[in-house]
């Protein structure tokens, strides 16, 4: 599979965990997409592994530097900190509301639904996420699914670091079908 076509923005701030954004950016671009990370401030945010501090990664750019025409999918890492961080961002609600009007691909994991709940697009939507936050995309008329994988149109989501090979792969597959922004 080749994806040298895409520009895929991958958003998230201290505290992401840290195999749900090396995994996904590794297998992106392996497959040849251009991958930018994306966040709230320049520089380097930490990951976590669950708990831990563990790796810090280059920032790209920042959302203030972004717009959304530039991208044609997004992802969006797990990591309770960094998801409760972003959700509250009205720049990144904007972004994904606009990429939702737009049919663009989404592939969240773990807690990063919690994004998608505040940027209110989950009402009548399926999908999975962190057991934790099941009952906020329930009261946000999102229909939870304990699956390790779920793709619902345009979305992909996934629950946690175990289910990264069924993420990547369902990832990469809407991925390939991307509309091109160009």
């Amino acid at each position: 599979m080749r994806l040298d076509r895409l520009n895929v923005a991958v958003i998230a701030a201290d505290g992401f965990e840290e195999a749900e954004l090396t995994e996904p950016v590794k297998a992106l671009k392996a497959a040849g997409a251009h991958v930018d990370v994306i966040s709230l401030k320049p520089g380097e945010i930490q990951g976590v592994r669950h708990m831990d501090k563990s790796i810090r990664v280059k920032v790209d750019k920042t959302l203030d530097e972004i717009k959304a025409d530039a991208y044609d999918a997004v992802v969006l890492p797990g990591g309770a900190l960094n998801a409760d961080r972003m959700r509250v961002e009205p720049k990144l609600q904007q972004l994904l509301r606009t990429f939702d009007q737009n049919g663009k691909p989404i592939a969240a994991i773990c807690h990063a639904p919690w994004e998608l709940v505040s940027a209110g697009l989950t009402r009548g939507r399926k999908l999975t996420a962190y057991h934790t936050i099941q009952d906020d995309i329930r009261n946000a008329g999102g229909m939870f699914q304990d699956q390790e994988v779920l793709v619902d149109n345009n979305w992909v989501t996934s629950r946690q670091p175990s289910d990264l090979p069924a993420f990547n792969r369902e990832m990469m597959q809407l991925f390939e079908h991307a509309p091109v922004a160009r």
